[in-house]
């Protein structure tokens, strides 16, 4: 059997740029290699595209590249893959052609649509969710919006650009007040892991929450203050997604920041978490909901609050290319149902390619 080329991509320009690393290293120790060629690819904080075997380490020790040399896309779908630059000759250049692609980028210029889009061009299977959905499920008050036309519970939230801040922060002060109440979580709506968020407790804190938002995205978006258990389900598939059991997030500090995910190891999860089989069974159904809502694929983590006493649920966030470290959160609740690490990347890069060949049936030209 002819081994296919496959691609891992990681690192990226985003804030989520060792996240991905830790990924990446994670998943190509389980890769299939009798089935499957591995090319790391690494893009570096500046955006520089690297493959070869060094192309890990000299991201993660930000050195210059000894065996990796910069790549390309080669766009033609035709015949898609990657041009190297060759380590030896820097004006020669090796077509590498490529069966399928893990993107395994995290946060804007890789989880946002950017990375699919140019996949899709080149023609290639790859990972996770298309164009739109990857799009949807980065900006939190676009996904809010099509949670709620699905009827799926969400937190009320408001969500206002730069222009208008400036334009009359007064105003929007007022109504954030009025109509979500404090405290309440101000966030740069395209961006993951927590960073740039702040939790507003007093209204003198709201104006430098929002201007902390604005160096990260040119939208924001504040949520009213959701009380419950952070849970969270795993969801694999495409037009019929299937959830994991679910898990619980104990956050070392006032709530689940940058610092508690990645920095202070006193944050607990639970995998999995007993809730009873008919709050388990809820919440799988409307991890599948969300899933579907926004039109995902591959994967996703669907982020929940749940409050027992009210007896309420709310969706806080789908997240398309979750953290993919054999201890995150995403494989470790399909261990809990399952499904191990290696057989969880298997099937990734199964529906990345069953996908792609039901996509390729569909007609792009008008009829004759």
């Amino acid at each position: 059997m002819n081994k296919k080329k496959l691609a891992v991509i990681f690192g990226g320009r985003s804030g989520e740029h060792v996240v991905s690393l830790r990924s990446a290293a994670s998943i190509i120790e389980a890769i299939d290699y009798n089935r499957y060629d591995v090319i790391p690819v690494g893009i570096s904080r500046e955006g520089t595209w690297l493959a070869g075997e060094d192309a890990w380490l000299s991201l993660w020790e930000k050195r210059p590249p000894a065996k990796a040399g910069r790549a390309v896309i080669y766009i033609d779908p035709a015949g898609p893959g990657l041009m190297i630059q060759s380590a030896n000759s820097p004006t020669s250049w090796d077509f590498q052609p490529l069966d399928v692609v893990f993107p395994v980028l995290h946060g804007p210029f890789g989880e946002d649509g950017t990375i699919q889009g140019l996949l899709e061009m080149a023609g290639l299977p790859y990972v996770g969710s298309g164009v739109a959905a990857s799009a949807l499920g980065m900006d939190k008050a676009l996904m809010k919006n099509q949670f709620r036309l699905r009827g799926i519970p969400v937190a009320p939230s408001l969500a206002f650009n730069r222009r208008q801040w400036h334009l009359d922060c007064g105003q929007i002060k007022k109504n954030v007040i009025n109509e979500l109440s404090l405290p309440c979580f101000v966030k740069p709506a395209n961006l993951g892991s927590s960073v740039g968020i702040s939790k507003v407790k007093c209204e003198a804190e709201l104006e430098p929450a929002v201007n902390e938002a604005l160096m990260y995205d040119d939208k924001v978006i504040v949520e009213s203050f959701a009380r419950g258990r952070e849970i969270e389900v795993s969801v694999i598939g495409d037009l019929e997604p299937r959830a994991s059991k679910p898990g619980e997030v104990i956050p070392c500090n006032d709530f689940y920041d940058y610092n508690a995910k990645y920095i202070d190891d006193r944050s607990e999860l639970i995998v999995p978490v007993e809730l009873g089989s008919d709050l388990e069974a809820r919440l799988k159904e409307l991890a599948c909901q969300a899933f579907l809502a926004v039109e995902a694929s591959g994967l996703a983590r669907v982020d929940f609050f749940v409050n027992s006493e009210e007896g309420s649920i709310l969706v806080n966030e789908i997240n398309t290319m979750p953290g993919f470290t054999n201890i995150s959160m995403f494989p470790k609740l399909w261990e809990a149902s399952g499904i191990c690490y290696t057989e969880l990347v298997a099937e990734l890069l199964k529906l990345a390619e069953a996908r792609h060949a039901r996509r390729k049936e569909l007609l792009f030209t008008p009829p004759e």
